[in-house]
């Protein structure tokens, strides 16, 4: 990774990436990886986590400090000509000081900016984080089932999604992987609309986006509900909607181009007249973040890698009427596709 890019090292800043790299989960961190081999790899945190780097990182050098990326690109520049930082985590503040701090140690003009190695390396998913997603699903699954009964005319938003998370940190989840998205009637037009004292009527539809995070690693699904015995338009964009996932989700195959996929399913919703009101794209990755690398657009570059982890989520909204949005997580294999999220799609009446 670092020697196509003639480094010879390359500091790591971004939390989630160091813990990528080295499990290592403390609030200050840094990693610098060397060309020269893992022998020269170091991690940098401060006092507080000496017993947690020890325990976390036993194989890494650790070097105690509060500023840890000039701590280790100073110890770099010692001996190393070219050194990489992550440009999107090292502010224009941060980049003067560690200019400053190699001018100690010979030419300051030796920083390369990177963007997306590390999480170049993240889309793809190895048999132990896909078993990790599998179980955050696993249990975001079991906790819709568990509040499904209850929901009924009178509830409010608010409370539905509180019973939800509740259930999810019941079942194992050690936190939730976003705030949980219910919303009833109207209110289910709006994509990413927060929960709210809004009580849910007969005639709702109720939609409903979550997920669950299990050692670092999150799920993420929508189901659409209905209260009552649906309309004919809540039936016609529920089916519609239904129809533009399952065309997502079998796009989703090893090496088809990202922009493709979205197009399968977008294809489905323009063609019904309805392109105008789904306003986003068909999926992203889902791993240590709910939204990372690949994400699966009408804009976006590259294709699908096997071993990839992406939502297949198409959705039509109607302002001020109701919107429906089906969403899955699915793990990219050679096989073809596994879907972690497995609560059932068809149109359900509560």
């Amino acid at each position: 990774m670092i020697r196509e890019r003639e480094l010879g090292a390359f500091v790591v800043a971004d939390l989630l990436n160091v813990e990528y790299l080295t499990g290592f989960t403390g609030s200050n961190a840094a990693v610098m990886i060397a060309a020269s081999g893992a022998d020269d790899d170091h991690i940098s945190t401060d006092g507080r986590y000496l017993t947690q780097v020890a325990e976390q990182t036993p194989d890494v050098h650790a070097v105690i400090a509060r500023d840890c990326v000039a701590e280790l690109v100073g110890l770099a520049g010692a001996s190393v000509e070219a050194i990489g930082f992550e440009a999107h985590i090292v502010t224009v503040a941060g980049l003067r000081d560690l200019h400053a701090r190699l001018s100690d140690t010979g030419p300051s003009d030796r920083l390369v900016a990177t963007t997306g190695l590390v999480e170049g390396l993240r889309e793809v998913k190895d048999p132990g984080e896909v078993e990790l997603l599998r179980r955050a699903c696993a249990v975001a699954d079991d906790a819709l089932a568990a509040i499904l009964p209850t929901i009924a005319a009178g509830r409010t938003e608010r409370e539905v999604a509180r019973a939800l998370e509740w259930e999810m940190f019941a079942r194992g989840a050690d936190e939730i992987s976003f705030e949980t998205i219910v919303a009833a009637g109207a209110n289910s037009a709006i994509p990413h609309h927060r929960p709210t004292e809004a009580v849910l009527a007969a005639g709702d539809l109720v939609k409903i986006d979550f997920g669950a995070t299990v050692a670092g690693y999150h799920s993420d699904m929508t189901r659409t509900y209905v209260l009552g015995e649906p309309a004919g338009w809540q039936r016609e964009i529920y089916e519609l909607v239904a129809a533009a996932q399952r065309a997502g989700s079998e796009a989703m195959v090893p090496g088809a181009a990202l922009a493709d996929i979205d197009a399968a399913a977008r294809s489905v919703i323009d063609a019904a007249g309805f392109g105008e009101y789904y306003v986003h794209g068909l999926g992203h990755g889902v791993g240590l973040e709910i939204h990372e690398a690949p994400g699966v657009g009408k804009t976006a570059t590259g294709t699908l890698p096997c071993g990839a982890v992406v939502t297949a989520e198409p959705g039509v909204y109607l302002p001020g009427r109701g919107g429906v949005r089906i969403e899955d997580t699915l793990a990219i294999t050679d096989a073809g596709r596994e879907v972690l999220t497995t609560t059932g799609k068809a149109l359900t009446v509560l």
